[in-house]
């Protein structure tokens, strides 16, 4: 079992990339109103050089998370599948 802090990222496959931390941010509060899990992690620097926070997500759901994030107006630099 894999755990940031207290959250476990087991299951979690993707992460989502962004230009800034304050989307980053703004990503998890947006994904988990909405219900779904989403955990801050460090960026990975083989996926993007730009921020390094990160969000992990349940890739599976990767078209809904697109779309809430879109609906909220948070900005990203893209999905990846990235199992740890």
């Amino acid at each position: 079992m894999r755990r940031r802090g207290n959250q476990d990222i087991r299951g979690l496959e993707g992460v989502v990339t962004f230009f800034g931390s304050h989307h980053a941010l703004r990503a998890e509060k947006v994904l988990l109103a909405a219900g779904f899990r989403a955990v801050l992690v460090p960026g990975p620097r083989e996926i993007s050089p730009n921020c390094g926070v990160a969000l992990r997500f349940d890739f599976q759901a990767g078209e809904q998370v697109a779309a809430i994030l879109e609906e909220g107006l948070v900005q990203y630099e893209a999905l990846h599948h990235h199992p740890e």
